[in-house]
């Protein structure tokens, strides 16, 4: 009974992580990127409100996490993105084109 009991408590665990990631994906902001800078890791989007951040929309440069995101995309493409705060950073975490 005991292992019953935790097989499904971990069941349910796993059910709220997978929807608490869902739910991050559903907060990507949108913008338009309008300068990538390969060598210092960094990427400026024109986007909209952010709202994990409560910020409004503006163009600004952000740090990427992964340089591999720079590879993908050029200045013009829409793209849908998660930014992390980080202290006073600001860090791309996910970056998906639109097409």
């Amino acid at each position: 009974m005991k292992r019953l009991t935790k097989l499904i408590s971990a069941a349910i665990m796993a059910a709220g992580a997978a929807a608490s990631m869902g739910a991050l994906a559903q907060a990507m902001a949108d913008g338009e990127v309008r300068k990538v800078d390969k060598d210092n890791k960094k990427i400026t989007i024109k986007h909209g409100e952010i709202k994990s951040l409560d910020m409004p929309p503006m163009t600004m440069v952000f740090q990427v996490s992964d340089a591999a995101f720079l590879d993908k995309i050029k200045p013009g493409d829409k793209v849908q993105f998660n930014v992390v705060k980080d202290g006073s950073k600001l860090t791309v975490t996910e970056l998906k084109p639109v097409k």
